[in-house]
């Protein structure tokens, strides 16, 4: 299949094909005529990059799905590299609810102690117009 109807079916773009290939997430062999040839492979890799990045994973972070998927798995998470990345970025995940929980914390007391010393909180009126 050629660039556009792989973008049509993986739902990106056909400048976002030539970007992945550019960055060496996708190889697509070239015809005679120059055009680039993809098949079911380019789309299950296609889809296993936009999933990935659904899930908030950068394109850097792809390359080991990508490379266990060319190396003939039927998965791109069925390889060590890849159960690395989802360790790390669940790890990240983790630290960022953390800080957001700590976040939260804090704000609740905040409103708590406000609420303490003023039991019915004054209301600001609009400005009067002169």
């Amino acid at each position: 299949m050629r660039i556009g109807e792989l973008a049509r079916r993986t739902g990106t773009t056909t400048r976002a094909l030539r970007f992945y290939e550019a960055q060496g997430l996708l190889e697509a062999p070239r015809s005679a005529n120059g055009y680039r040839e993809y098949d079911e492979s380019h789309l299950r890799m296609v889809n296993e990059i936009l999933t990935l990045q659904g899930f908030g994973l950068s394109l850097d972070d792809t390359r080991p799905f990508v490379a266990c998927l060319r190396s003939g798995h039927e998965s791109g998470d069925s390889c060590a590299d890849s159960l690395e990345v989802y360790e790390r970025r669940l790890a990240e995940v983790d630290a960022c609810l953390d800080r957001l929980g700590a976040i939260r914390a804090g704000l609740l007391a905040k409103l708590e102690q406000a609420i303490a010393r003023q039991p019915h909180p004054c209301k600001v009126s609009p400005r009067e117009e002169l």
